[in-house]
């Protein structure tokens, strides 16, 4: 919300769901951590574009781990909403996400305006409409979460994105190999794209964990992020057929230079050391599986 606020990317759905701070943060959180976040959206958005055009948007998108994301919003806004949005979070979180789009018109009438047929179905732990459905469910039970995809028409035959931002990380290795191995297995033509932390057996990654432990915020699956060959190997041991890990200063030096430079202006970067090094322990990965060639 921040980094919107300050002109980093465009996103006017955000403000709906997060309150803008009062106070300024802290300069560490405003520089390194600010073009790192910018770097992640373009990186995912990137990726999920791609997919879409590769598609022609006959495809599905699963959002797991949703949170407050805003995604559904701006692919309606450039007209390359897939043929069904799906987002998946704790029932906890749904509720809160749904009760601002029931009291927010800016977020409702879009929902309203992509929607055909019967009536939208709405209640405290779900929203279900022809292009969009909010499913409350828990990831680390993958029989669960399908069956409720299905009540809400999840199509196992459609090309099938699956997008996981920091999400895989809270489980542990086993629970995100168990839906993992579901995803690879459930659809015929399928993408996975995953964000998360990666070098993270050096002081930099323990002193990470650290800060996040003294927080009571514990990494789960923090053990698959040893490498990005640890990352990769995750994916294809759970049946995906090819996959590609970068970390995030990669990513940074693919943007468009015209952009980096415009985002550099924003804010004076003068730790460029600790940027890099926070940048090396966030990766990209993404996986897929293509029984049709595409």
């Amino acid at each position: 919300r921040f980094a919107v606020s300050v002109g980093y990317w465009k996103d006017p759905y955000i403000q709906y769901f997060v309150r803008q701070a009062k106070e300024r943060k802290a300069p560490e959180i405003n520089r390194g951590k600010l073009a790192c976040y910018y770097a992640r959206v373009h990186g995912v958005s990137y990726l999920i574009k791609a997919f879409l055009k590769k598609t022609e948007c006959n495809c599905q998108i699963v959002n797991l781990g949703a949170g407050m994301d805003t995604l559904f919003w701006r692919l309606k806004d450039e007209n390359l909403l897939p043929r069904k949005y799906f987002e998946v979070d704790f029932p906890m979180i749904v509720a809160r996400k749904i009760h601002n789009i029931k009291s927010k018109p800016p977020l409702s009438k879009p929902i309203m305006e992509s929607h055909s047929g019967d009536s939208l179905l709405i209640d405290s732990h779900s929203l279900e409409s022809s292009r969009y459905s909010i499913v409350g469910a828990d990831l680390r039970f993958s029989s669960d979460l399908e069956e409720k995809l299905k009540k809400h028409n999840l199509d196992i035959h459609l090309p099938t994105l699956l997008v996981a931002e920091c999400v895989l990380v809270y489980m542990t290795p086993q629970q995100s190999a168990n839906l993992l191995k579901w995803a690879a297995s459930t659809f015929p033509v399928a993408m996975f794209i995953n964000y998360e932390q990666v070098n993270m057996t050096d002081r930099f990654g323990q002193i990470m964990i650290e800060n996040l432990q003294r927080r009571q915020c514990n990494l789960a699956g923090v053990e698959v992020c040893r490498s990005l060959d640890s990352q990769k190997e995750r994916l294809l041991l759970n049946g995906w057929e090819t996959a590609r890990a970068i970390d995030m200063m990669k990513v940074y030096s693919f943007l468009p230079q015209a952009d980096v430079k415009r985002i550099e202006g924003l804010e004076f970067l003068d730790e460029k050391e600790l940027f890099e090094q926070l940048m090396q322990h966030y990766c990209i990965c993404w996986a897929s599986k293509d029984s049709s060639n595409l």
